[in-house]
């Protein structure tokens, strides 16, 4: 988990290699995680965890082709059951998408993110929709960022 943290916070300073790294050594040790401990287990429980924190850190870097590509693959090994983690890596991806000046690929992958975030009422996903919504205020005049306030009406609405 330290390891794993601490790729986010080089993907926060801009250090691709330094994420890259840390995720590679955090995979070596997944092995060694004590599944007794509640908080500890998720990169065993969740397919394709470590995977989810390069493409998270890959977003932030605006490393847009990247995070596509790892978000593709990540999504892919979402079980069915899995909808919550399912509609966060959505609007995780949107948000990098928006950052790669992608907007209109960001809107449409927010589309199904905001469908599961109705149905599910998940607090957690509300939360990365509006961080999405912070990464597409470049557009917010413009007509694909009218279309992403419509998208998140939904769920902001009352906000």
């Amino acid at each position: 988990m330290a390891l794993q943290q601490q790729a986010h916070g080089a993907g926060l300073t801009g250090d691709r290699t330094a994420v890259d790294r840390l995720i590679d050594t955090a995979a070596g040790l997944i092995s060694r995680v004590d599944d007794d401990l509640p908080w500890g287990n998720a990169c065993r429980r969740t397919p394709g965890y470590l995977e989810v924190q390069r493409a998270t850190c890959y977003g932030r870097l605006g490393l847009g082709r990247e995070a596509d590509s790892l978000w593709s693959q990540v999504l892919d090994a979402v079980p069915a059951g899995a909808r919550r983690d399912r509609g966060v890596y959505l609007a995780r991806h949107a948000t990098a998408a928006a950052g790669a000046r992608e907007p209109e690929q960001a809107v449409e992958i927010a589309r199904t993110a905001v469908k599961i975030a109705v149905e599910t009422g998940s607090a957690r996903m509300r939360r990365e929709l509006v961080t999405l919504e912070r990464a597409m205020r470049p557009w917010h005049d413009a007509p694909v960022g009218r279309d992403l306030d419509e998208v998140l009406a939904p769920v902001t609405e009352g906000s």
